[in-house]
């Protein structure tokens, strides 16, 4: 689809900058900064103009980490709503967002949305089950499966896990039931 298109247009620009290793990003489907900054610069525009809709503060930041953009909301009263009681008005923005972004560029977005700090504190709040949940397995040898989680709750706990020796980490089952099973690695 364009999506394919898009990367071949980038794999022909990195070789024709001789960079291999660009070549290389390009060729796995990789953005370069330029395209994420733009990403973020059309996702902060749309969420200006959604929050001036819903007559909500709130000032937003923009970033790249990690091979995607990162956007942020920070600041208003009423931003809580935003994020709903567990994440989930927060992820159909972030959908919305990445629509509007691809929309814009005729590229899929991966773009990561935070509103009012939840989604860091959340990493946090995983990060630390994951670790917990890993130190148990590894000590007891019992697997553990833990509840349903979005893609962004399982790389955090996958993660966590990753930095405990002596055990490993899977996903099992598909969406929106899907959940990381850790156990122990003989």
């Amino acid at each position: 689809m364009s999506e394919t298109v898009q990367e071949a247009g980038q794999d022909e620009q990195s070789v024709a900058g001789g960079g291999a290793e660009q070549a290389a990003d390009a060729g796995s489907g990789s953005k370069g900064e330029a395209d994420l900054v733009r990403e973020g610069d059309i996702a902060g525009d749309y969420l200006e103009r959604l929050l001036d809709l819903l007559d909500y503060d709130g000032d937003i930041d923009l970033d790249v980490e990690s091979g995607r953009a990162v956007v942020s909301v920070e600041g208003g009263k009423d931003l809580e709503k935003l994020v709903g009681s567990q994440g989930e008005v927060l992820e159909a923005m972030q959908e919305l967002t990445r629509l509007a972004v691809q929309q814009e560029t005729g590229v899929r977005s991966r773009l990561m949305l935070d509103i009012a700090g939840w989604r860091a504190n959340r990493r946090d709040e995983l990060t630390e089950l994951g670790r917990r949940t890993a130190e148990k397995v590894a000590g007891n040898g019992k697997t553990q499966r833990l509840r349903p989680m979005t893609p962004f709750e399982r790389k955090v706990v996958h993660d966590a896990v990753a930095a405990v020796s002596g055990v490993t980490s899977e996903g099992e089952g598909e969406p929106p039931s899907r959940r990381v099973v850790v156990y122990r690695v003989e």
